[in-house]
């Protein structure tokens, strides 16, 4: 796919972001207002388009261990070495050091991966995978070093680290894409009046999330001059270095080619994930940065996703 193919493919992409980001400009629409889009597809669309695509899709084809393999073994060296550099540049506070794990690592997989798989490959089904290791592995990493690095808290740690771990894998996204597997292996028939419903929400997931996103940018808006150096450096691998690791790590490490190798860079390539903002205001550290991280590293990846692509293609 050229980079020109890719581009027009993204174009429903586009649009619905930057309508967003226009009515929130001209107050249209107001930026508040943001958040009821982004719960309506947290806690509903997106977990119904989950549900209803694991549950007909083909498991067997779609958890590709090799890859899904492949691309946790580049998410940990990368997790290793944004630590290190963290530490290096003088983050000591705990929980300082695993926000920024979260924004170099971590993808918006469920308001930016889903909608813009569908548009560049009809479908986003090789996301499912990497979503749950993602949530199941990554996510409780970090909910794990934040809760022991509150000293606010009462309880003993193991207590606030349990409650945590309950919490994050009782998410909707998680019931759902835990639902649709179990279901799908079981020999039961699901009526097509039940299937049709979570099509018929899930099919809005995709442009209410981006058009969330973007109201949340216009509203916020993006100054590109105060950005520190710091954010560059979490853009810059976010966008760049962690794409190029997967890349490396899934074909010379693994043997990983084809469609599951473009799936896993175009993963990769995505930007930092919106929870990262929530995440860092439920434990008070980096607000501000993880705001600008969010939106900036957004911005990037829109652009580089059809480079990415043409890349990739040509690459295997």
């Amino acid at each position: 796919m050229g980079a020109v193919t890719a581009l027009e493919k993204l174009g429903p992409v586009v649009l619905a972001f930057g309508v967003g980001v226009l009515l929130a400009r001209r107050k249209v629409v107001p930026t508040e207002s943001s958040k009821v889009f982004t719960d309506y597809a947290f806690l509903f669309a997106v977990p119904c388009f989950l549900f209803g695509n694991l549950y007909q899709s083909d498991l067997k084809a779609l958890f590709d261990w090799r890859a899904i393999s492949a691309y946790a073994a580049a998410a940990g060296v990368a997790v290793v070495a944004i630590g290190a550099l963290a530490w290096t540049l003088g983050v000591r506070d705990p929980r300082g050091v695993a926000l920024r794990i979260m924004a170099a690592v971590q993808v918006n997989t469920a308001y930016f991966g889903v909608p813009v798989f569908t548009m560049l490959f009809g479908n986003a089904a090789p996301i499912f995978p990497v979503l749950l290791f993602q949530v199941c592995v990554l996510s409780l990493v970090v909910i794990s070093i934040m809760e022991l690095g509150r000293p606010d808290r009462a309880g003993s740690p193991g207590r606030r680290l349990g409650m945590a771990v309950a919490a994050s894998l009782m998410t909707p996204i998680v019931i759902a894409c835990n639902a649709g597997i179990v279901l799908n292996l079981l020999p039961w028939q699901l009526p097509a009046v039940v299937l049709d419903s979570f099509a018929f929400v899930g099919d809005s997931a995709s442009p209410v999330a981006l058009f969330a996103l973007g109201l949340h940018l216009g509203g916020i808006g993006l100054n590109v001059r105060g950005t520190t150096r710091e954010e560059m450096t979490i853009i810059g691998f976010k966008c760049l270095v962690f794409p190029l690791m997967v890349f490396a790590v899934c074909r010379y490490g693994f043997g990983v080619e084809g469609d599951w190798l473009n799936y896993l860079v175009v993963i990769a390539a995505m930007p930092a994930p919106q929870n990262l903002f929530i995440f860092a205001q439920r434990y008070e550290v980096s607000v501000d940065m993880s705001a600008a991280l969010v939106v900036k590293s957004s911005v990037v990846a829109l652009l580089l996703l059809p480079l990415w692509t043409q890349w990739v293609a040509h690459s295997t």
